[in-house]
């Protein structure tokens, strides 16, 4: 119920936020720069502004139709609760007017998570440049009535509404060259096209220090753990700096990722722990366990939880899972929710060696117990996925302090981690 009162009133709200987020936009009326895709986004966001600095205002923490609106109208919700609504609708027409950011950049995160969202989005900014790292099944669920009809499956549903970005792009539009999805929707714009081919990578690698990624005309080493797929990321940003005419530094100085991108954590019982609890859908899963194949370390234990909101596509995207997890060699799989539970697991029993350690859960709670009740020491482990993943990390830090570097540290998300015995 609560889901569907929230698809009625979305874009009602968010044009009402848009109205007034127009007038102070065209007061300001900065270089747009938009970032978009499926999955990565946030990284190339990232490392965007790790190149440009306080050269430009970034849409930090807000990349919907609504959340946009509200950072150009310098509004914030602190606790996510219901209650701050009513502030806020008196708040926007007050800051429309008020004195807009000072740097004449604006760099944009923007998603498209449901049908009409890239449009609306598209159409409020008007980009000078877009960025498009990735199109995939991601909030398939949103899209399935656009299929069949309108479109031939649900991944075309997505790159069409994605691009609705380069469709309004008046001069650049920096895309994925290796994604068919992607080429198809070229021909909707009008501005200079680059592509970005992963030709161009010679070698990657990952360690605990960090990740080097070698191409033809550089080699770029980062003190983060990052999928080789970010290839895309550090090219684009690249050409973006060539574009504003901008000092690129392939060092990527002062490179801070958001929480739970393959954030590295020590704990107890001098374990490691990899954190990607952020989301999953199918290519992120893939993309972090093709990382986590490459990381050097002996006992290497994964934690799965559920990909959600797949929609239709929900017991093919899990069934996809386990035959991904079937190529690896884990000590150790936990899977967490009824998604991997229903779809994921039988695949693996089936398939599996009768003595592979695995277990199933629907609790958070009970992931964490099963995991204090079989480690040793020393292991290596992988969390990704839904499901509260990050209030088990939490229980396992070495460091208790570092928990503020996990995801969802909000109020709302401690309440319904609480819930889970959390």
């Amino acid at each position: 119920m609560g889901l569907r009162i929230k698809n009625i009133f979305f874009f009602p709200v968010a044009y009402y936020f848009a109205f007034f987020a127009s007038i102070r936009l065209k007061k300001w009326n900065p270089r747009i720069i938009v970032i978009t895709g499926s999955s990565g986004k946030t990284t190339l966001f990232t490392l965007v502004e790790s190149q440009l600095k306080n050269k430009a205002h970034y849409s930090h923490h807000a990349n919907s139709a609504i959340g946009i609106p509200f950072d150009i109208l310098d509004l914030h919700r602190k606790t996510l609760m219901p209650t701050e609504w009513v502030s806020l609708v008196f708040k926007a027409p007050i800051q429309a007017f008020k004195p807009s950011y000072s740097q004449k950049l604006y760099i944009v995160e923007c998603d498209a998570d449901r049908p009409g969202e890239g449009k609306f989005l598209a159409r409020l900014l008007k980009p000078e440049a877009t960025l498009w790292v990735s199109s995939t099944r991601t909030h398939s669920m949103n899209f399935d009535k656009l299929v069949p009809g309108t479109f031939k499956n649900v991944e075309e549903a997505i790159a069409h509404e994605f691009g609705n970005f380069i469709e309004k792009t008046t001069s650049i539009a920096i895309v994925n060259g290796d994604s068919e999805l992607v080429e198809k929707q070229l021909k909707r714009t009008a501005a200079t096209v680059k592509k970005i081919t992963i030709n161009n990578l010679k070698d990657y690698e990952i360690s605990n220090t960090g990740t080097v990624f070698s191409m033809k005309e550089a080699k770029i080493k980062l003190k983060a753990l990052l999928p080789k797929e970010v290839y895309y990321s550090i090219q684009m940003t690249k050409i973006l700096c060539e574009y504003l005419q901008l000092p690129f530094d392939p060092s990527f100085p002062e490179l801070k990722l958001p929480p739970a991108r393959s954030s590295l954590f020590r704990g107890i019982k001098n374990i490691t722990i990899i954190d990607s609890t952020y989301n999953a859908n199918f290519s992120s899963m893939h993309a972090v366990i093709s990382m986590y194949n490459s990381y050097p370390a002996k006992q290497k234990w994964v934690v799965i939880g559920d990909m959600l909101e797949q929609g239709k596509e929900e017991a093919e995207e899990h069934e996809k899972l386990a035959e991904l997890l079937l190529k690896q060699n884990y000590k150790r799989m936990v899977l967490l929710g009824p998604r991997v539970k229903k779809y994921t697991f039988p695949k693996l029993i089936e398939k599996l060696p009768k003595n592979t350690p695995i277990a199933v859960f629907e609790n958070p709670k009970e992931v964490l117990l099963h995991l204090q009740e079989n480690i040793k020491g020393g292991e290596t482990i992988l969390f990704k996925g839904a499901r509260f993943l990050e209030g088990v990390i939490e229980n396992l830090l070495l460091d208790k302090k570092e928990k503020s570097q996990l995801a969802r540290r909000e109020k709302v998300w401690e309440d319904r981690r609480k819930k889970w015995g959390l």
